[in-house]
């Protein structure tokens, strides 16, 4: 659904995008993270065909973002980070316009399809300039749905929204991705980004990593495995240390913790010998470094 080669945005002096290379399936939720001013915006607009690259170039819905640029737009949905709505007239009336400016076959069924879902129906007849900001939001993305595209860029769709808002955008993009929507999203939420995305893509201009949440988590940290026991002592973790797949192991306060390669390889093999040798298991419990510990990590910053 998309693949970029080399793609590049330069602004005067400075480089807003270096070189990025990346492909999303169709059906995957991409999330694009990375801190203020990194490129995630100047991303989306260069593949929306907002803005045109300086180098390098990008598929778009399998086609060029260089020579089809009208295609593409037909076929995607976009949210920008300002709704970009008639504040003076109505909900039905704001998506009924961008809605025959799409050619949608009977407007008014869709309008009504989409402002149901996004649980804006009973606010239909209320000028938009009243709406509050995650009312405006959803109509946003409702406005970007109408057409029903093939990709749905988002740009910050939760920023700035209260939690009661969040969530309502949050369950509906899930909705979208259950139903096979292919999205792009770019967010600052990494929590946002770990229960949705199917791939994260980390950029600091140039791109850092791209991979499922899982495995940037294992990749960076690893997967530890914690045995609480009864019984036991330092000697536990010398022996640890000498299993095929540990890369790390410690005894302490009665816990043996245990970092592994893959923990489903690993855990097993591990609890059957202790339990084999006599070991009286309390619990066994699997973690690994959090999506932020990854983020920050990649991009080179500390938590305060």
């Amino acid at each position: 659904m998309i693949d970029t080669e080399n793609l590049t945005r330069t602004f005067q002096n400075h480089t807003a995008v270096d070189h990025l290379t990346f492909s999303v399936a169709a059906g995957e939720l991409f999330a694009l993270l990375g801190p203020n001013g990194a490129g995630k915006t100047t991303t989306t607009r260069m593949l929306a065909c907002l803005i045109a690259p300086s180098s390098g170039n990008a598929k778009v819905v399998g086609r060029d973002i260089r020579t089809d640029q009208d295609t593409i737009r037909s076929r995607i949905g976009i949210l920008t980070e300002t709704p970009g709505l008639y504040e003076k007239l109505t909900a039905q009336q704001n998506l009924i316009f961008f809605a025959k400016l799409y050619s949608v076959p009977n407007p008014a069924e869709q309008v009504e399809k989409y402002l149901k879902l996004l649980e804006l129906w009973d606010e239909r007849d209320k000028a938009v300039g009243g709406f509050s900001k995650g009312m405006k939001q959803k109509m946003a993305i409702a406005r970007a749905l109408l057409h029903e595209p093939d990709l749905l860029f988002l740009d910050e769709p939760t920023s700035g929204l209260d939690p009661s808002a969040s969530k309502t955008v949050r369950d509906f993009l899930a909705d979208l991705k259950a139903r096979g929507r292919t999205i792009f999203l770019t967010t600052h939420n990494l929590d946002e980004a770990e229960r949705l995305a199917d791939k994260i893509g980390v950029l600091k201009h140039r791109l850092l990593a791209v991979d499922t949440p899982a495995n940037l988590r294992r990749r960076l940290f690893g997967q530890v495995v914690q045995v609480e026991m009864v019984n036991g002592d330092d000697d536990l973790a010398v022996w640890a240390n000498t299993l095929t797949g540990v890369s790390h192991a410690e005894w302490h306060l009665n816990t043996l913790t245990v970092t592994v390669e893959d923990a489903t390889v690993v855990t097993p093999r591990l609890v059957g010998a202790l339990v084999t040798a006599g070991a009286q298991i309390l619990s066994v419990t699997q973690n690994s470094g959090s999506l932020e510990d990854v983020y920050l990590q990649l991009v080179g910053e500390t938590s305060p």
